[in-house]
């Protein structure tokens, strides 16, 4: 039973931070567009980091769980 929750868990995160990624990309191109105003611009460039934490973050507890429905 922990093994299915485990990779129900996994997959959860996986699609957390993929999600987190498209959001990451979205904001770096936000970030780098001219025509933005400079507060649209800042403010993108603070989210893609924000995104970039919670990536790492799902994608870090989604291969802990991956390793932990192995077992």
């Amino acid at each position: 039973m922990d093994t299915l929750k485990q990779g129900a868990n996994y997959v959860s995160e996986s699609v957390q931070g993929t999600g987190a990624t498209a959001s990451k990309e979205a904001n770096k191109e936000t970030a780098k567009d001219n025509s933005a105003s400079i507060g649209d611009r800042a403010s993108a460039a603070k989210d893609a980091a924000g995104d970039k934490m919670e990536e790492t973050k799902h994608d870090a507890s989604a291969s802990a769980n991956k390793e932990s429905a192995k077992h």
